[in-house]
């Protein structure tokens, strides 16, 4: 089992009326496995969803000519996607999201409302509702520079083991995120966090930290 004050719904209240809502898994497992869950709930869907290969769009998303959109993806009522995007590995946008244009997705959840405004990269995350991400900003789910690229972060008092090489962050609910911002991998945002712009949010835990424990 997860450990209970990392469970999606205390940052996501609508994931407990997602399709997902009965997934036992930590949020970096989840967007771990993100094309298989997508994939399954693609099978779901009702006839008000247009498919398109990997694709299935709400009739009422926008999505502009020139966004590459990769499958398995779920656009939702509402949503808007701009020229120039791009997403892949498995993408859920719950209602009315935004992606702007140049904004490139991987592997992610976002739940109703939230938008990323351009030229943005969200990596390996889950977004709940009403999430602002402004021009610039970057969720990174990948610690090129360390020599060991396993995920860990700070959380409380201890530091969490994620056991996996590829998690940006989990953002709560009415969270707002500054142009030009960089959330470093392993990042978990409390509901209405406010990050300023150009602020670097890295909660890797420091040299000689300890009080580790593993999530599965």
């Amino acid at each position: 089992m997860m450990q209970t004050d990392l469970g999606i719904p205390a940052f996501v209240t609508r994931w407990t009326a997602s399709p997902f809502a009965g997934l036992d898994l930590s949020p970096w497992h989840i967007t771990q496995a993100a094309e298989a869950i997508i994939e399954a709930t693609l099978a779901t869907l009702n006839e008000d969803y247009r498919r398109e290969g990997g694709t299935a769009a709400h009739a009422s998303a926008t999505i502009e000519r020139g966004a590459v959109l990769k499958g398995p993806i779920i656009i939702g009522p509402g949503c808007f996607v701009a020229a120039g995007a791009y997403l892949r590995g498995g993408v859920y946008l719950e209602a009315r999201c935004i992606i702007g244009p140049g904004s490139e997705l991987k592997s992610v959840f976002m739940f109703e409302g939230s938008k990323l405004a351009h030229f943005n990269f969200v990596g390996d995350s889950i977004l709940g509702a009403d999430v602002n991400v402004e021009a610039g900003a970057i969720l990174a789910n990948y610690r090129n520079e360390a020599p060991d690229k396993s995920i860990r972060f700070c959380r409380g008092n201890r530091i969490v083991e994620t056991g996996v090489d590829k998690f940006g962050a989990l953002v709560g609910d009415g969270s707002r995120i500054g142009a030009n911002a960089v959330i470093a991998p392993g990042a978990v945002l409390e509901v209405k966090t406010i990050v300023p712009r150009l602020a670097l949010i890295d909660q890797q835990p420091m040299s000689g930290s300890h009080n580790s424990s593993t999530s599965p």
